[in-house]
C-alpha cells in the first residue's frame, strides 16, 4: 500500500533546505489546488536540471554546456579568478557586473565539525588552473568561520605557485551568506581586496 500522496509530497518538499513542514505543506497545497501545466512543468524543469546539468570541466560551476557560459566568454579577463564557495554565489557575484574575471567553484567549505576537509572540496581543480597564466586569485567565501578557514587553506595552497592571492574585502557581514548580499557591498568587497 501506497502513503498519501499529499503525505509524500509533504514529506520530499521538507527535505528540500530551508523548507519545514509548515511550508511545505503549503507549498504542497499550493501544487495540488493549481494548475496541471503548471505542476507538469515544474516536474519537467526537476528532471531537465537533473539530466542536463554537469559541472564545467574548467571552473566545476554548474552548467548545461562544456566549458560553461563564464569559461567560454573572450571578453572575461583569464589572469583572474575569483574563487566561491558555492554555484549560487557566482550568481550573487556575477548579477552586479563589477567582476570581469573567470571564476572556480568550491562546492563547499571546509568544516572539520562536519567531516569536511580538503579533499572534499574542488581545490585540485583551482592548481591545475594556475598554469602561469593565472595573475590573480581572488578568494570570495563567506566571511564565516568556515569560509575563513577555507579562504586560509587556499591561500597557503596557491602562494607557493606564485600567484598573487587577495581575500575580498570586508563589508560583508560576519556570518552571512554571500548569496544573500546587495550588489553594493559586493562591489565594495571586491573593490577593497586585501593579499593574504
Amino acid at each position: 500500500m501506497s502513503a498519501d500522496p499529499i503525505r509524500r509530497l509533504v514529506q520530499e518538499l521538507s527535505r528540500l533546505p530551508g523548507i519545514g513542514e509548515k511550508t511545505a505543506t503549503r507549498l504542497a497545497f499550493h501544487l495540488v489546488r493549481g494548475n496541471r501545466q503548471q505542476v507538469l512543468d515544474l516536474a519537467q524543469a526537476l528532471v531537465d536540471v537533473t539530466d542536463k546539468i554537469r559541472l564545467c570541466s574548467i571552473c566545476t560551476n554548474m552548467t548545461e554546456q562544456d566549458p560553461c557560459v563564464l569559461c567560454s566568454d573572450p571578453r572575461r579577463d583569464p589572469e583572474m579568478i575569483c574563487v566561491v564557495a558555492t554555484p549560487s554565489d557566482v550568481i550573487a557575484i556575477d548579477r552586479g557586473g563589477h567582476f570581469r574575471g573567470r571564476y572556480h567553484v568550491l562546492h563547499g567549505l571546509l568544516s572539520p565539525l562536519e567531516g569536511i576537509g580538503p579533499d572534499d572540496i574542488r581545490v585540485a581543480e583551482l592548481v591545475r588552473r594556475l598554469d602561469g597564466s593565472v595573475r590573480e586569485v581572488i578568494i570570495a567565501t563567506s566571511p564565516s568561520v568556515d569560509g575563513e578557514a577555507t579562504a586560509m587553506y587556499v591561500a597557503r595552497v596557491i602562494k607557493p605557485l606564485g600567484v598573487k592571492v587577495s581575500r575580498i574585502a570586508t563589508g560583508l557581514p560576519v556570518g552571512g551568506e554571500l548569496e544573500y548580499s546587495d550588489q553594493a557591498t559586493i562591489a565594495r568587497a571586491l573593490a577593497g581586496r586585501a593579499p593574504l
